[in-house]
């Protein structure tokens, strides 16, 4: 294992990848301070004059410690529903932490944007946050606000598998695999937003401000012609003491989050899955080094060794096949005193000891084989995977095709998908093709994924989408008798390749939760640390079996 070691001030070129990285730190840092705004001044202060909390405030008050907060999605919809004046972090704040000393799943309806409505993004992001308590067995609490489902969207949000009803089938599931739910209804809860409450193990209900029923006051004179107010029909003395439906009625926001604090602290404990821990160490390196070792330039090559020794702690790392398939790196590490197994993309050139020049960030044969092997063996040892990505995908051409890349691939993939293993995945740069998939992927169930702010991820890098795209758009104006010239067709490149990267851009990304979320680099030790701890309160694995493997 050999890599640069020591930078000095005088370094050009770390110098300035270092202001690069923190200018796309800074661009990060600002974009969530807004989002985590939500409505704004205005609706915040509504809500203050109601006599209740925002829902970034309440989870303040609930945590033990609100710095240790895992938020997961708060850059969901970015950008999106612009037609209908945006939807911040998806109206909703979801994210996992520890409540009366026990680590726990968050989801907090943001009643300040569009008063907690249910967008389309809002229903894949519950969803998430119930998968992600699923995977790891961790308690699920819910801070209930929620005018219900945004009616101008509903068709993009109720009927389907993957829609608002599976947030009430998963409360079922939930259920029956023994994993808490606690419930306060902290304002409106209407239609079927209802049941998810009431489907939780426990219900609280706010005075005066909470509320739930399946048809409101104007929907019930509408249907039946019965003149009803919010309270007598589904208020909080009406739920608790005539039709039984809530367990607890409270005064207020404080009071509602002092008796769920007091209900988690009387939880017994359980088996934990056992991963290997000790004692943390520092870094042997200075992990702000990373910030003047990633270039500043996607296409640029760098030694991914330098990334792995400022994450890890000092000494811990023990490279595997370090001579073989090393466009891939594998090796066994601790971070933060746990034991995990490290799959990396290296991005420097290589020349193999069959003297075979390959080029960083590509998956070849022999990598894609060692990779698979470092997997197996992974999961024999019961020991978590961490994926750096920064992969352009497979590498192609006839030699590969005659050497049996594909089915190369294909074993690696197999591995990844059939892990049992927690998988947390880092998206550090470029995630193309299908080298997005060999590296674990949104699609092939990480606990956590989180790009950094220099990620790309897109079915091919920009450059050749681009030209892909124009030669697609000129052929169809040429079969119409349009011709294009030069100058037309450079305009129309610019334009496509804007379009393209714009796209690839980890923002867009992180809007549509392909990525859990957008974090500093400096904050990733941390991240795979508690997103770790989270894994070990689930003792349940299934047999590992591969199935059937190319060789």
């Amino acid at each position: 294992m050999k890599s640069k070691t020591v930078y000095k001030d005088t370094d050009i070129t770390f110098n300035k990848n270092e202001d690069h990285n923190r200018e796309l730190a800074w661009k990060l840092k600002h974009k969530l301070s807004v989002v985590k705004e939500g409505g704004g001044e205005k609706a915040h202060a509504k809500l203050k004059k109601k006599g209740k909390l925002g829902a970034r405030q309440r989870i303040d008050l609930l945590l033990d410690n609100k710095d240790e907060f895992i938020e997961v999605g708060a850059l969901a919809a970015d950008g999106m529903y612009q037609e209908y004046g945006g939807c911040p972090s998806a109206g909703v704040v979801t994210g996992i932490g520890r409540v009366s000393g026990r680590l726990c799943m968050i989801v907090a309806n943001d009643a300040t944007v569009k008063a907690g409505a249910w967008f389309p993004m809002a229903g894949k992001k519950n969803l998430r946050a119930q998968e992600i308590a699923m995977e790891n067995h961790l308690p699920i609490i819910y801070l209930v606000d929620s005018a219900g489902v945004f009616l101008p969207m509903q068709d993009e949000i109720f009927p389907d598998k993957e829609h608002f009803g599976r947030i009430f089938r998963n409360n079922a599931v939930m259920s029956s695999m023994g994993i808490p739910q606690l419930a306060a209804i902290m304002g409106p809860c209407v239609a079927g937003g209802a049941y998810l409450p009431i489907m939780s193990d426990e219900a609280l209900i706010v005075d005066g401000t909470g509320s739930v029923f399946l048809a409101g006051p104007y929907l019930v004179k509408s249907a039946i012609g019965e003149d009803v107010g919010a309270e007598e029909l589904g208020g909080a003395t009406m739920h608790s003491e005539v039709s039984g439906v809530v367990d607890y009625k409270v005064e207020n926001d404080e009071a509602a989050i002092e008796k769920i604090r007091s209900l988690i602290d009387k939880m017994g404990d359980k088996p934990k899955a056992g991963f290997n821990r000790v004692e943390a160490r520092k870094p042997k390196f200075e992990p702000k080094e990373i910030m003047g070792i990633l270039p500043d330039d996607r296409a640029k090559p760098y030694d991914m060794m330098e990334i792995i020794e400022r994450l890890a702690d000092a000494d811990s790392i023990d490279e595997y096949k370090a001579g073989y398939g090393q466009s891939i790196l594998t090796c066994y590490a601790r971070i933060d005193g746990w034991a995990v197994g490290i799959v990396a993309n290296q991005r420097k050139l290589i020349k193999s000891a069959k003297g075979e020049m390959q080029f960083g960030g590509v998956i070849y044969s022999d990598s894609a084989d060692k990779a698979t092997r470092f997997i197996l063996n992974c999961n024999q040892k019961r020991i978590p995977l961490v994926f750096l990505q920064d992969v352009t995908g497979f590498m192609v051409g006839s030699r590969s095709e005659q050497g049996g890349i594909i089915k190369d691939g294909a074993k690696m993939v197999n591995a990844v998908a059939n892990s049992v293993v927690p998988k947390f995945t880092i998206v550090v740069g470029n995630s193309y093709g299908a080298g997005n998939y060999a590296m674990c992927g949104k699609a092939y169930d990480p606990r956590l994924i989180y790009a950094w702010p220099s990620a790309r991820i897109a079915v091919m890098g920009g450059a050749q989408a681009a030209k892909t795209l124009l030669q697609i758009q000129v052929s169809a104006k040429k079969k119409k008798g349009e011709e294009v010239s030069p100058e037309e067709e450079a305009a129309l490149l610019t334009k496509i390749t804007d379009r393209y990267n714009e796209q690839t851009e980890p923002y867009y990304a992180a809007a549509r939760l392909w990525v859990d979320g957008i974090i500093h680099p400096l904050e990733t030790r941390d991240l795979i640390s508690r997103g770790i701890e989270a894994a070990n309160e689930n003792p349940n694995f299934r047999d590992f079996n591969p199935g059937v493997i190319q060789t």
